[in-house]
């Protein structure tokens, strides 16, 4: 409706313009006029290529064809064939959006500026022409003529956050990397960014081997989004494979109440409390893991493993000997011939002054070692 407003009110005044041309450029100009409008409010093919015909008709010699109104009437005409007829029923000699553009050509820059309104509705119809073709080009994976067409409709539209955001994931695509990282950090700083575009921006970098600007880029996208689950578990992946677990500790908790029953996300956050020094939350997340896996190695080894240290700190705490035993011992079952948990089996065995087993276990020991 904002488009035939525009348009109406550019016919209501096309009649003051047009007294320097032949009456019979005059005539033909108002039947374009007329069944252009009429194309503005009925949506009807028919009447476009009417108008069309009319324009052709005048747009011959020399004179005519360097009027401003009548460039600006045949940009008009033109560039909604473009847009409009996508099926190209209406025949023209060439592709309409090139005879918009070589009719724009012959406008100087004052006479775009003198005329926004018709100028803004020629961009418009140019911009979703070559969104169209961009669009069937995506259909046929043709990956390389969409970011083309999209570059042409940012050229239109610089400030068009949609088209940044589809330039950047097909930068991407075709592996224009450079050019991908340079639109998606565009896109995340509009009022349209999404979650998915920090996660797609990091793994970018990711794929770039760039492992400090994919940390960077989630880090950022967990300020801006810190309820963002697939963010925040992204970013604490990221941390453990840094090494990061002072980092990663401020925000276990809240990982885990999104997933309670993730055995890995919790024997994660037991290790990265342990590597801090929180050994009481260490002991929880670990437990919680056996509880949810029994036969997890791993926080078995690791729950034995503290408690043995508690153990050797003092041999009176009796709680602590019968945990750090029957951890480690789980961890043993779990498998038989892995050195580190009958080392640490040894060591139990040694500080409990039980001989039988130690001598048990480093027999054990010493066949694997020399196999």
């Amino acid at each position: 409706m904002k488009k035939a407003s525009n348009i109406t009110r550019y016919v209501l005044t096309f009649g003051l313009a047009i007294g320097s041309l032949s009456a019979f450029a005059q005539s033909a100009v108002k039947e374009a006029t007329n069944n252009f409008a009429l194309y503005t409010q009925t949506g009807e093919l028919k009447h476009l290529e009417n108008a069309k015909k009319f324009i052709d008709g005048v747009y011959k010699t020399r004179r005519d064809s360097a009027n401003v109104r009548i460039n600006i009437t045949r940009a008009m005409i033109y560039s909604s064939i473009a847009y409009a007829d996508s099926t190209r029923k209406i025949k023209t000699d060439k592709d309409p959006i090139d005879l918009t553009l070589s009719t724009l050509a012959r406008l100087k820059e004052r006479d775009r500026n003198t005329h926004e309104s018709e100028m803004a509705y020629v961009t418009q119809n140019l911009a979703a022409a070559y969104t169209y073709k961009a669009n069937e080009a995506l259909q046929d994976q043709k990956y390389d003529l969409a970011y083309t067409q999209f570059l042409r409709v940012k050229d239109l539209q610089p400030e068009n956050e949609d088209i940044i955001y589809n330039l950047g994931l097909l930068a991407n695509q075709t592996n224009r990397t450079k050019e991908a990282i340079d639109y998606y950090q565009q896109a995340i700083k509009l009022k349209s960014r999404q979650p998915i575009q920090y996660l797609e921006l990091a793994q970018i970098f990711n794929k770039n081997n760039q492992i400090t600007e994919r940390r960077k880029t989630l880090e950022e996208g967990r300020a801006a989004y810190p309820d963002n689950k697939e963010i925040l578990f992204k970013l604490i992946e990221t941390y453990s494979q840094q090494g990061n677990y002072n980092a990663i500790v401020p925000i276990a908790e809240q990982a885990v109440k999104m997933e309670p029953e993730n055995v890995d996300l919790n024997y994660l956050a037991g290790f990265s409390f342990e590597n801090v020094g929180n050994i009481e939350k260490a002991k929880q997340f670990y437990e919680r893991t056996v509880q949810l896996n029994d036969n997890n190695y791993e926080a078995n080894l690791a729950l034995g493993l503290l408690y043995l240290q508690q153990f050797m700190e003092n041999v009176d705490d009796q709680e602590a000997q019968y945990n750090a035993q029957n951890y480690l011992l789980k961890a043993n079952e779990i498998r038989p011939h892995e050195v580190n948990a009958l080392r640490s089996l040894a060591m139990y065995y040694e500080n409990a002054e039980d001989d039988m087993q130690l001598d048990r276990v480093n027999l054990l020991l010493n066949r694997l070692q020399n196999y």
